[in-house]
């Protein structure tokens, strides 16, 4: 199976929406990215997504799917496997934020000498937005960054988790 992320661009009158009402329609459009996914994955639209009760998508006929949102960004992806995907605006980062989604070593496999011990931000970015989608495809929040750990970045857009021991491949794309 080829899998078929979708992400489509926010619309101004959306991103112009506040509070509730904007995380109502960032979610249905996420939705639609999921169900356009689906349509180029499977060749079939998705009966709803559904969740557990702690908010975990549920396969739907054995086809998982996962979803994201940012306030300009939305994205989707179906697969017969368990899959996640997650979106990010590049952004400043605070610098604890480096030592709280890496380790010493997870750093070490991507940063060259001589950079001054500073992670650059799309570099943290990369590492975030990995460990997010894992995440997402175990079925975990947060509370399971420590047990996703980089084991390798092979390639620019390529990158090696794993979850509890578990191996993961995952694919990234800037936009």
């Amino acid at each position: 199976m080829i899998l078929q992320p979708v992400i489509l661009k926010v619309p101004a009158d959306i991103r112009a929406t506040k509070g509730r009402p904007k995380v109502q329609a960032l979610s249905q459009l996420a939705r639609q990215a999921t169900q356009q996914s689906a349509r180029l994955t499977i060749g079939r639209d998705l009966k709803g997504f559904p969740k557990d009760s702690d908010g975990v998508p549920v396969p739907v006929k054995g086809i998982h799917w996962s979803l994201s949102h940012k306030s300009s960004l939305v994205a989707g992806i179906v697969a017969k496997v368990p899959v996640g995907i997650d979106v990010e605006i590049h952004r400043p980062v605070k610098a604890g934020m480096h030592t709280r989604i890496a380790g010493d070593d997870e750093w070490a496999l991507a940063l060259q000498e001589g950079d001054g011990g500073v992670p650059p931000e799309p570099l943290f970015y990369r590492l975030w937005t990995a460990k997010e989608a894992v995440l997402k495809a175990v079925g975990q929040g947060l509370v399971g960054l420590s047990r996703c750990r980089v084991d390798a970045l092979p390639a620019d857009l390529h990158m090696r988790l794993s979850y509890d021991g578990t191996p993961w491949e995952v694919l990234q794309r800037w936009y």
